[in-house]
């Protein structure tokens, strides 16, 4: 299935999701990063914040069970630039203010800057993945530039509340994979 069809396919099925089916997929997402992977061994975690209008996956628990067990990694979250096709990165403590931007995505303000090669593994929002560990986002490029300024060696783990297709047809070759994507029933693993 190419990629227009599958991110039309998911946006629908997504707007079709209950908030407690979000809540569930969403606490489940997280006991998956925890049992699978060792996250008090990163320095720096980066987590997106979700657009709820769109359904996406909350990483809030995530985010609250790291602040709960009070462990050594560190969060950062991305803000969309002004030029509308770049991020930039910025820390998330408990007691970072944040404001909706024009999507209703929750960024902090006052927050200290966190570069790309700083971090050690990225949750990655995605709409689709498929069983090569190929993923379908909203289509504007941001996470396939982000994550080209990581380190090789950073862990990329797309977040998705639903299992992969078996394959998208339409990749290209500065699409990046990832090495792992959650789902709320298991982890899939890709080779690097």
């Amino acid at each position: 299935m190419k990629k227009a069809e599958l991110r039309q396919r998911a946006l629908s099925h997504r707007r079709q999701l209950s908030a407690e089916a979000v809540a569930q997929g969403s606490a489940a997402l997280g006991r998956q990063l925890f049992g699978s992977f060792a996250v008090a061994d990163w320095q720096w975690l980066h987590v997106f914040l979700p657009i709820e209008r769109q359904h996406e996956p909350a990483l809030w628990p995530i985010i609250q069970e790291i602040w709960r067990q009070q462990l050594p990694v560190r969060l950062a979250v991305p803000v969309v630039q002004t030029d509308g096709h770049t991020l930039r990165h910025f820390e998330l403590t408990p007691d970072t203010e944040l404001v909706p931007n024009r999507w209703g995505i929750p960024e902090p303000l006052n927050a200290a800057e966190v570069a790309p090669a700083a971090l050690d593994a990225v949750l990655i929002p995605l709409l689709a993945f498929d069983e090569q560990g190929h993923r379908v986002g909203y289509g504007k490029g941001f996470y396939d530039r982000f994550l080209a300024q990581c380190r090789p060696d950073a862990l990329r783990i797309g977040v998705s509340l639903e299992p992969p297709v078996l394959a998208i047809e339409d990749v290209w070759a500065g699409d990046v994979r990832l090495h792992a994507c959650l789902t709320p029933e298991r982890v899939w693993h890709f080779d690097k």
